[in-house]
Order: C-alpha cells, then sequence, then structure tokens
C-alpha cells in the first residue's frame, strides 16, 4: 500500500482507540514516542485481558469443566491468530514470554547441544543485546566464538563483508529483522537464502519488525524467527518462537515441569508434542488473550497500511529534526523503519530526554541495549524517537518545536 493510500484511512479514529493517548503528562497533552521500547494498548486489548480475568479464568489443558476449556480455547485461539498473521502452521509456534526467552530457547536447546570448539556464531553489530548475550554464553560453555559483521557508514549491513564472513566454520546467523537503534531493515530473505546455501542456521529477531510491517516468515526462509507481544500492541510478558517443525522436534525442552509432558516416572519422563514440549508451567494466559486481540485489532487495520502511514510519519519528522543546528540522525539507510536516533552537539542525551519530557514528549535515551553499535557510532548515549500509526504529523510538529526549546534551555 502506498503512503497515498494509506492517507486515506481514518487515522484520527484509530488513534481514538487507544485510552492512554488521551492523557497529559506534567499538565501538557502526552506525545508519545517509545513505541519501539513498548507499543500502547488499544481498547479492544484492554477489553479482552479483562474479560478473560472476569469471565473465562482457569488454567489451560489441566481441567474438563466449563472455564477450563473456555481458557483453552482462548489461548489456543490466539495460537492460530499468530499463526495465521505470519502465514506459518499454529504446531510451529512457541507462545513463550516475549524475544529474550525466544532466542534463549534457540540458545540453550539448538545451539549449546550442536556448537563445538572452533564452530563460529556470526551476529552483526547492531544487535540488542538480547540477541548477543546468549550466543555468548553458548559459546563459553561450547567453545564456539563469536564473529561480528559490521556495517557502512548509513547503518545499513555491508553485506559483500557478510557474504566473506559466511565461512565453513559458520553454524548459526543472528540477525535483527529491524535495528531498535538505526531502524535499518535488513534484506532478511536474502541473508537467510546466502546462509542456506552454505549450510548456516538462521536466527532473526523480529521484535521491531513484526510490529511495523507485513511478515510472511516463509517467504524468509529463516530457521527461527523470534519477536515480543508487548511491541505489538499486545501485554507484555507475551512473545513468540517459530521454528521449522525438524527442529523442534530435535530439541530437547528448555525449561521442565507440567504441561510439557505426556508421562513422567521416576526411571525417565516422555515429553509433549511440540511447541507444548517447550511450554512448561501455566503460561500467560491472559495476556496471549489480549496478544490474539492485537493482532485482529492490527489485520483489521492492515499492517500494509500501518507500514505506509509509519513511512509517511519517518519522512516528515526527519526532515522537521534536520532543521534543528547541530542535530545527528544515526542510522540512514535508505531501507529503514520509523525510529530516529540522535544527538545535538554539546547536550546529553539524558538531559534532552528529561526536558523533553516535562513538555509532555516521551522518548527513550540511553545505550539502547545495544552497547556495542553505540560504541561503533563514537556515542556514548543518544536520545530515540520511535514512532506508530497512533502518531500524528501534529505531534512530529509538537515534538520539533519542543526539541528546538529544550535546546535554547540547555545551550
Amino acid at each position: 500500500m502506498t503512503v497515498a493510500a494509506a492517507s486515506l484511512i481514518d487515522w484520527d479514529r484509530i488513534r481514538g482507540d487507544f485510552p492512554l493517548l488521551r492523557r497529559e503528562v506534567h499538565g501538557k497533552p502526552l506525545i508519545y514516542l517509545d513505541s519501539a521500547n513498548t507499543g500502547q494498548k488499544p481498547e479492544c486489548v484492554i477489553a479482552a485481558t479483562d474479560d478473560f480475568y472476569r469471565n473465562h479464568n482457569a488454567n489451560v489443558s489441566r481441567a474438563v469443566h466449563q472455564l477450563g476449556s473456555e481458557a483453552t480455547e482462548a489461548y489456543e485461539g490466539a495460537r492460530r491468530k499468530l499463526a495465521a498473521f505470519l502465514s506459518v502452521r499454529a504446531d510451529e509456534l512457541v507462545l513463550c514470554s516475549g524475544t529474550t526467552f525466544a532466542l534463549n530457547l534457540v540458545a540453550y536447546s539448538w545451539a549449546l547441544p550442536r556448537l563445538q570448539p572452533g564452530d563460529v556464531i556470526l551476529v552483526t553489530r547492531m544487535e540488542h543485546h538480547a540477541n548477543i548475550v546468549p550466543w555468548q554464553l553458548v559459546a563459553q560453555r561450547t567453545g564456539a566464538t563469536l564473529r561480528v559483521a559490521e556495517l557502512r557508514p548509513d547503518g545499513s549491513l555491508d553485506l559483500e563483508a557478510l557474504w566473506v564472513a559466511m565461512t565453513p566454520e559458520v553454524k548459526l546467523l543472528a540477525v535483527a529483522h529491524v535495528s531498535n537503534v538505526l531502524g535499518t531493515v535488513n534484506p532478511v530473505a536474502e541473508i537467510c537464502r546466502e546462509a542456506a546455501r552454505r549450510g548456516i542456521t538462521t536466527v532473526v529477531d523480529g521484535s521491531q519488525a513484526l510490529p511495523h510491517m507485513p511478515v510472511d516468515i516463509p517467504a524468509l526462509g529463516c530457521d527461527f524467527y523470534a519477536a515480543t507481544g508487548h511491541k505489538l500492541c499486545g501485554p507484555t510478558g507475551t512473545g513468540l518462537l517459530w521454528a521449522k517443525h525438524e527442529h523442534l522436534q530435535a530439541m530437547p525442552p528448555f525449561l521442565g515441569g507440567g504441561e510439557m509432558i505426556k508421562e513422567v516416572r521416576f526411571d525417565g519422563t516422555v515429553f509433549n508434542d511440540p511447541p507444548h514440549k517447550f511450554e512448561a508451567g501455566t503460561p500467560n494466559i491472559a495476556g496471549f488473550v489480549g496478544l490474539g486481540a492485537a493482532v485482529d485489532y492490527l489485520s483489521g487495520i492492515g499492517m500494509a497500511a500501518i507500514h505506509a502511514r509509519e513511512a509517511d510519519l519517518l519522512a516528515h519528522a526527519t526532515g522537521e529534526l534536520l532543521k534543528i543546528d547541530g542535530l545527528r540522525i544515526y542510522g540512514t539507510a535508505p531501507e529503514k523503519a520509523a525510529v530516529i536516533s540522535f544527538a545535538i552537539e554539546g547536550t546529553h542525551s539524558h538531559d534532552l530526554a528529561t526536558l523533553l519530557d516535562l513538555e509532555g514528549v516521551a522518548v527513550r535515551s540511553g545505550q539502547h541495549c545495544a552497547h556495542p553499535l553505540l560504541q561503533w557510532l563514537g556515542v556514548g548515549t543518544t536520545c530515540r524517537a520511535s514512532l506508530a500509526f497512533y502518531n500524528t504529523h501534529a505531534e512530529v510538529d509538537a515534538f520539533a518545536a519542543a526539541l528546538r526549546k529544550v535546546t535554547r534551555l540547555l545551550a
């Protein structure tokens, strides 16, 4: 969908679906520009979660009574909705607490039993800590090593260097679909295709992609895809790991306990079939009911429309920020999501964010769980303004005006 086509949607009406966006902060209308951190929740998600606790609350797959049946159907219904949203099979979708859990599941259930001394795990410079630290821990325990694929000056992946880095020793490639700092949209399908040609297993961190663009996992060609629910307008404590069925069949469970078993004896245990063998204990049932509602909501708008709307907002915001003296944007790749990390010469990002908050503007400041990337950029911290479809052009203008005001105060 084009930006022009997306403009025909009543975005003001859609914005009205988000109750939190109606509040004030420090006596000013809230301008929420931190959706890369967590997305706001539409009324339907809040209502679905509330309705579960009020009318259907019970545990899943453990009771034959009516409430137990309703809870199980609601939980598994959310799995089916997510599977359709991603164009995958429901039995290939592990429901978990978020991307961090999902990546650790791959690290400990797939990588740890397989990697050996001399093997290489390849990651990119732009990865979130959640897609670095688990691989470091696995490397320490297996004798494997970590290799880093570098970036071009605009924040895009140096693909030629990446191909060179894909040597026979590389057994696993972990890559972000979209950078949470730079906004860079990586050509994941092309990367996974090249990795598959070399026999390299691929893990994609989809946290910053899934809420903002259409994602068809089979078309990407990856082995694993991880994402989180709270950035997808869903409740916190929800997320997913998609994996090829043969991987799930071969992987041992990550956690042991109830629900992930068929039979337990003191001399051994028979584990459940995937994906349930990876879902030990009582899950966040109400959270996944809410996430299912979020998927329905986003599908009703259309992810292509959301992508086009955010591209329009990004272009407007980038143009306004570049008018501000001394401001530098980090991440200018041609393919970019609605994330703007920036710094202003002579000011600290925490000071900027604090004063912007007093103007009602919520941005994130710091290193954004990407210390190696910030070191490569040569900057200690940045501010990050991350937009979503529920933001407006008027908010962008108010943000730019507030930024000019606080910059003058800090001069």
